[in-house]
């Protein structure tokens, strides 16, 4: 079957959920408790071992193939307008928005600023923190990354919504 990135995600979610569903039924069900003097049968609760072992199986198989397909898909695929494939985009969106944090605080910052002496004795000086770098250069930067990381954002989602591959569950 033909999928984009974003419906395979969707279905490998769905069926990690079935396949815990089933496991939480299994915890469930396949042990019970009766009271003594009571027909164990009138409480049994409907379990099949085997059939709950095949479901599994399949679930499980299933996920490692979806699973499967979507890496190859992200190892393979470029993202126009950036010299990466998709998994080294998933590996630089992080490292972009730490950037992006980072200058933010930078760009923020007064050139001069009195240090806060609540709790030192002070001794009649006042201490200042000064920049050690450009901040206006910090601003440029920090424009600069989230540019990039709004239309890096844009082009994966650009990707994952429209390329087609071949996942066969």
């Amino acid at each position: 079957m033909k999928v984009t990135s974003a419906q395979a995600a969707k279905i490998l979610r769905s069926l990690i959920n079935e396949f815990n569903d089933l496991m939480h039924l299994e915890s469930k069900a396949s042990l019970f408790i009766a009271a003594v003097g009571e027909d164990p049968e009138s409480v049994r609760p409907a379990y099949s071992f085997e059939e709950t072992r095949e479901k599994a199986k399949k679930l499980n198989e299933q996920i490692r193939t979806l699973k499967h397909a979507i890496n190859v898909f992200n190892s393979t695929t470029k993202v126009p307008g950036f010299d990466m494939t998709v998994d080294e985009v998933l590996v630089f969106l992080p490292q972009l928005n730490a950037d992006v944090s980072r200058l933010g605080a930078m760009k923020s910052v007064l050139p001069k600023e009195r240090v806060d002496t609540y709790g030192r004795q002070s001794v009649g000086l006042i201490d200042y923190k000064y920049a050690n770098y450009d901040i206006a250069a910090a601003e440029r930067e920090y424009r600069e990354a989230a540019d990039t990381l709004a239309k890096l954002q844009l082009a994966l989602d650009t990707v994952n919504s429209t390329i087609e591959f071949e996942a066969n569950i």
